[in-house]
Parts: structure tokens; sequence; C-alpha cells
């Protein structure tokens, strides 16, 4: 199993640490009895740290939906991080942990009317939006709250594009700002996300672009453009190359001042790029075999697939990186799957993975770079199999 060192600042370096001494040494010593998620909660405040260094002044509200582990909120909470929730839940989790309603912003576009009752008589004050009819709704059960409208971002370079379902086109956000003005709320700026796993700060650029324009029609039209919020996008290492967090802040942040100038209120919300690297995955194989004598490719089954954490393999643009306990001779290309009775449920098959010839049924397999977006994507039991369990550290 491979080793890495702390949290570092130089690109290749922050490339090559790919598991944490102390995840590595844990792992060494412990067996688990099904798939289990390891977290190194004091990695992922030292990410916090180099995010909120890299990204000064602007201020950080971590995604929440990455990973909502109650004791990494609390350890969040305690080093003064902000939160973007997407649900009643992930806002009573944050409330819970110790931070103020001032703290937490409400990001989800589409929200119940009755969790924005809640979340209003609980002093939350900021809340997304990007359509007139998600704004009908916050008039009526948030008057007079603050909102920020979210741009469709059209020119993504990020590896997993968030388009189409979330945001307006830019020549609709003035409009919408105005109707929120009308109808008795305040708009105080604009959000938009580059995509999932921007993995260099220079592709943000076309997207930055365009939202600066916007926010200058919103100026030059008189609105009080006070917030401006980045999103997410912040990369962690699947296998290609990312900058470290505070290069790949300093980057953003430059490009930030290049396009929009001095901005009273900069909101980033990372959540992959703060939590991922500090969780590792203990899983087993299940079996290895050919479908055909002829066939190159081998399929390697292990105890976890798309629903009991790695859903987001789909459409394979998530690349997780694999240690076993067969490393060290001879590499093969294998097709992945998942353990359950579903031909969806196969991981990587159009780019097969390179995993030992040697590997076999009963093999620890450790899924590196996983401590984002794969607890809270776990089924409640499909096929019978438990949820991914968590281990914090």
């Amino acid at each position: 199993m491979v080793a890495g060192a702390a949290v570092v600042t130089d690109r290749r370096a922050f490339t090559e640490s790919r598991i944490s001494e102390k995840l590595s040494a844990y792992l060494d010593t412990h067996d688990f009895d099904g798939p289990t998620m390891v977290l190194d909660v004091d990695r992922a405040l030292d990410n916090y740290r180099a995010l909120a260094a890299g990204l000064a002044p602007a201020h950080i509200h971590y995604a929440v939906k990455a990973n909502p582990e109650p004791q990494l909120i609390r350890r969040l909470v305690a080093a003064g991080c902000r939160f973007d929730a997407a649900s009643r839940g992930e806002i009573a989790l944050c409330l819970d942990a110790g931070a103020g309603a001032d703290d937490i912003s409400f990001g989800n576009t589409v929200k119940k009317p009755s969790d924005i009752v809640w979340a209003r008589a609980r002093g939350i004050d900021l809340f997304a939006a990007d359509a007139t009819e998600e704004l009908d709704k916050l008039a009526l059960h948030a008057p007079g709250a603050r909102v920020y409208i979210r741009l469709l971002v059209e020119h993504s370079e990020a590896d997993w594009p968030l388009s189409r379902k979330f945001g307006a086109p830019a020549t609709e956000i003035l409009g919408l700002m105005r109707y929120a003005r009308a109808h008795g709320l305040n708009p105080v700026g604009i959000s938009f996300h580059v995509g999932s796993q921007t993995r260099r700060a220079g592709m943000w650029k076309p997207v930055l672009s365009e939202a600066a324009s916007v926010w200058a029609e919103a100026r030059a039209e008189g609105f009080d453009m006070t917030v401006l919020n980045i999103g997410g996008g912040f990369p962690a290492f699947y296998g290609e190359e990312v900058e470290a967090p505070v290069a790949y802040g300093h980057g953003v942040m430059d490009l930030v001042r290049e396009y929009f100038g001095e901005v009273e209120y900069v909101m980033a919300e990372p959540g992959r790029g703060l939590v991922a690297d500090a969780g590792v995955i203990s899983a087993e194989v299940l079996l290895v075999s050919r479908k055909r004598p002829s066939d190159i490719a081998r399929w390697v089954y292990l105890d976890i697939g798309k629903f009991s954490g790695l859903a987001e393999t789909m459409d394979e643009a998530i690349r997780y990186q694999f240690d076993t306990t067969a490393d060290g001779g001879e590499m093969g290309p294998c097709v992945l799957a998942g353990p359950s009775c579903d031909s969806a449920d196969v991981l990587y098959e159009k780019r097969p993975v390179m995993l030992p010839v040697a590997l076999r049924a009963g093999d620890r397999v450790r899924i590196l770079c996983t401590g984002a977006y794969t607890t809270t994507y776990s089924s409640v039991g499909f096929n019978g199999f438990e949820p991914l369990h968590v281990v914090c550290i």
C-alpha cells in the first residue's frame, strides 16, 4: 500500500500525495466486515485551511452534500468555516453543530415551501434562485430575504460539467433580479458553478468572463451587487495532475479580481476539494474472472459498487485510483464492477482499469480519494447490501 505525506503546496508533490500517513496506518491495522470509508478529519481541516489561505479574502461555505459527517461539520464550525446547505436536513446539521444562521446559505435553487418557512424561522437570510417560480416561493415564505441568482454555465471545461439542471441563461439574470426586487426580495448578487473537477485555475476564465458581463450590467442598472458566489469545482486527484489548494485558490482569486475588481463578499463552495483526499474506502475483491478465455480484460467484482457509494463512476467521469494487497507485480486491464444483481452496476468498462494480474478473491482494495460524494450516494440497502460504513479518525 502506498503512503503519502501530509498536505503540501507544491503541485507535483500534492498530486503524488495520495493518502495521509495517518490514514494508511489506520487501514494497515484494522479489518472491516464490509466496505468502509475511513475519513481523516484532520486532513480535511488541513485542506480547509489551505483553501482558505489561497482563496482569501473569499469566505468558504463548505458544500455539506460532499460529506455531512457530524464530526467533520463540528470541526469545521470550530475552525470558522461557513456552509452551503442544499436542504432542511443540512441546515439543521450545521445549526446543531454550532454554526450561526448568518454562516449558512440555502443554496439549492429548488426548495420546498415548508423548508423555506422552516429555514427563515431559524434566521437563514440568504437563498439561491434561478426562476421566477422559485422567487415567488421566497417572496411568499421569506419576504425581504436576500437572494442571489444562479447563472447557467455553458462554457465549462470541467471533467463533470453541471449544466442544464441549474441556473438561468445570462440573458435572463437581470430580468430575474428585477422580478425579485419587485416582489419584495433583496437581490444582492449572482452565483455560478464552473463544474465539478475543474483541474486548473485557468479553466475558470470563460465562466468568469461571462459572469462578469452579467455583474457589470446589473451594477449599471443600479443593483447593489454585494455577493459573488463562485461556487465549487475545486479539484481532487483522480490520476490526472491537479494544482495544490493554496496555488489553485490564489489563481482563482487573481482571476476574480481581474474580471470583477473588488467585491464586498465573495463566497466559495468547495466540497470535493476539501474532503475527497481525506477519505479512503476499504473494499474486498469478490471475484476475478473472464467472460471468454480469449478476453484480454478480466472482470473484477468488488463488494462495493454504484449503489453502495461509487455513483460518481457514472459515465466513468470520476476515475478513482486503487491500491491492492496484490500490488508489486505484473499489471493487466480489468473491467471493474460492483456486487449487486443489476447490469448498471459496472464501474469502469469503456476505459479498463489496470490492476495486478495476481489479484484474487479475498484481496483487499483501497479506493483512494473517496471522502467526497460516496457515503451520501450510498443506498440504504439495495439487494440487501448494507450502506457504506464510515469511520472518522
